[in-house]
């Protein structure tokens, strides 16, 4: 998507071109909560942060300017906490996308806190920010010579037990790992027996998880999937959700006049006021089945320290912990990389 563009000054005093955004997305490509939260937050108070394209490694601009909306993205958005009320006195709202899977027996995700934490850590952001800004992620579902499907609906069950109350939607996706290179190579390299998911086992998952969620009444969703799942109450998400913004955020006539939503009051024939989608906002640079509107990405592929075996985002451990090095030499840089 074109956004609208504007002249911006640099921390050296430059003057250039940037993309002004009304949605920013933190991040796809790693995970800015949990390792550079203190780094985004200094670039929103200086207005503007860099983005280096990954394809030909050339750098732009990003301005906050008309930002009226984050979505975050981690598996540990604990850091978030102290800086929710910075966003709420700039008129920014956001929520955010928790992947909480339960890989620990496995050892599959080692850098990330204890699942107990984390449940907490989610807890603490659904007070902070309330119902339903706090989307509850297993993802992905990985079947090992170790993990079966029976054992992942174990691990989901006793998650979604905890968090019942506190979050209104569950999302998940079947590991592709044929279709991602990085990931087939880092299971690989790490020694790690997968399996494929057929349709035959992911049928077998989505039977028994709607029984599951007969207790919770989550809203179940698949992220990216061709699979229709649909006969078993699960539908296809939108991660970057117009449908969530206008539910929660209605009030935010910018957000609201980008999304091209117009809403008609309540009135005596019609008890519900009337949503009416003016806009196609559907993000045509995300995968063939993503769901997703259309946002601006501020990450870096290569940089998150979380290090889990099945990672999508980084080509190798060395690599990123190069990264994240040189990120502490300058955590303030406009670059999360510091170039």
């Amino acid at each position: 998507m074109a956004w609208d563009k504007i002249k911006i000054q640099r921390d050296n005093g430059e003057f250039v071109d940037a993309q002004a955004p009304v949605i920013i997305s933190a991040s796809r490509s790693t995970d800015i909560p949990a390792f550079y939260a203190d780094w985004f937050f200094h670039r929103l108070e200086k207005g503007y942060s860099a983005w280096t394209n990954p394809f030909n490694g050339v750098n732009s601009y990003v301005s906050f300017q008309n930002t009226r909306f984050i979505v975050f993205w981690s598996k540990n958005p604990k850091p978030l906490l102290p800086y929710l009320e910075q966003l709420k006195e700039k008129g920014i709202n956001c929520y955010i996308q928790f992947t909480m899977n339960d890989y620990e027996k496995e050892g599959l995700e080692k850098g990330v806190p204890k699942l107990t934490e984390r449940i907490e850590t989610f807890k603490a952001l659904v007070l902070k920010l309330g119902f339903g800004r706090v989307i509850w992620r297993f993802d992905p579902l990985i079947l090992t010579d170790c993990i079966t499907v029976e054992n992942l609906l174990q691990k989901i069950e006793w998650i979604g037990d905890q968090l019942k109350g506190y979050t209104e939607k569950l999302v998940f996706s079947f590991a592709d790992i044929s279709s991602y290179k990085k990931v087939k190579a880092n299971l690989e390299f790490n020694h790690i027996n997968y399996k494929e998911f057929d349709e035959s086992s992911m049928n077998e998952f989505a039977t028994k998880l709607s029984e599951l969620n007969k207790k919770w009444g989550y809203t179940l969703a698949t992220c990216g999937e061709k699979i229709d799942l649909d006969r078993y109450g699960i539908e296809h998400n939108h991660c970057v959700d117009d449908e969530l913004m206008v539910k929660y955020f209605s009030h935010d006539t910018k957000l609201m006049e980008f999304l091209g939503v117009e809403i008609s009051p309540a009135d005596l024939f019609n008890p519900e006021p009337k949503i009416t989608y003016t806009k196609n906002n559907k993000d045509k640079g995300q995968r063939q089945f993503c769901g997703c509107i259309n946002s601006k990405d501020i990450g870096q592929y290569n940089t998150c320290p979380h290090l889990c075996e099945y990672c999508y985002a980084n080509a190798s451990k060395e690599t990123a912990v190069r990264n994240w090095e040189k990120h502490k030499e300058d955590p303030f840089n406009e670059n999360i990389i510091g170039r």
